[in-house]
């Protein structure tokens, strides 16, 4: 009696397993190796075997499951009997869209301003500590468009060239204005620990894909760059940004209203009925 007992309390479930998270990274970085380096294709077919071998010895010959005690419920639970409000047809869509609020598209152009502003000052500050110049880490970034700046040595660099601050102004704001655009777009779609992803997270996947592309994007700056400072500087405009943008106030979707009114179709009436 007391094995049937210890029997029904517990149920076997399919046991964790980390492989097939590590399959998927490793077919991730296969395909990523096409358009960066061969090594990283390398270390992603590595890591794809691994984890398909690993995944199949988890299933196959016998599937690998634990054991799970269930407490059993005392208590009868009876269903409360509340009515069920019904949405009307085209009401919300029939559908929840999340996130229900968004920031407003001048929150992220606002924090992209922001986090260029800080950006710019710990890269002017980094030419300085380093080259004693100003001008040194602006000519580097215009130097992704500029060819007679590709092969520039250190003197050079460190000269005010107004063609090049012109064409490096044009870079950094763009990319900056781009960059807070997607954070006003994507923050709110996690809405636990906005500081971590705006500060922390997203600079450095940021960081990590312009390491293994940067070789062929600008040559010059991959050669020069000070990674260490170049994270800082990318944990700055993410801190900065996405505080500016966090402090803004949410405006609600448009999946509150009815489908005419977001499809622009004339619907007389329709806002009195919602309200009875």
């Amino acid at each position: 009696m007391a094995m049937q007992e210890n029997r029904d309390n517990v149920i076997e479930v399919p046991a964790p397993t980390p492989w097939p998270m590590l399959f998927a990274i490793g077919l991730t970085l296969s395909f990523a190796g096409l358009v960066t380096a061969f090594t990283v294709s390398m270390v992603g077919f590595v890591l794809t075997i691994a984890g398909a071998v690993g995944w199949f010895r988890e299933v196959l010959p016998v599937e690998h499951r634990e054991t799970v005690r269930v407490t059993p419920i005392e208590e009868v639970i009876v269903p409360a009997k509340i009515g069920v409000d019904y949405l009307r047809v085209g009401e919300l869509g029939n559908r929840a869209v999340l996130p229900l609020e968004i920031y407003p598209y001048s929150a992220g152009i606002k924090g992209g301003i922001a986090g260029g502003v800080a950006m710019a000052v710990l890269a002017v500050a980094q030419g300085v500590i380093f080259h004693g110049s100003l001008w040194y880490t602006i000519n580097i970034l215009a130097a992704t468009a500029m060819a007679n700046l590709s092969n520039a040595d250190t003197a050079t660099l460190c000269r005010f060239i107004p063609e090049a601050f012109v064409v490096a102004l044009i870079i950094h704001a763009s990319a900056s204005i781009l960059v807070g655009l997607l954070y006003g777009v994507m923050l709110p779609m996690f809405p636990r620990y906005p500081a971590l992803w705006a500060a922390i997270v997203a600079p450095l996947l940021w960081t990590g894909l312009l390491w293994s592309s940067l070789r062929v994007i600008n040559p010059l700056l991959d050669a020069r760059i000070e990674w260490r400072w170049f994270i800082l500087c990318q944990i700055g405009f993410g801190a900065v940004a996405g505080f500016v943008v966090n402090q803004t106030e949410r405006v609600h979707t448009l999946q509150h209203l009815p489908f005419a009114v977001r499809t622009g179709i004339e619907a007389p009436g329709l806002g009195e009925e919602r309200k009875d």
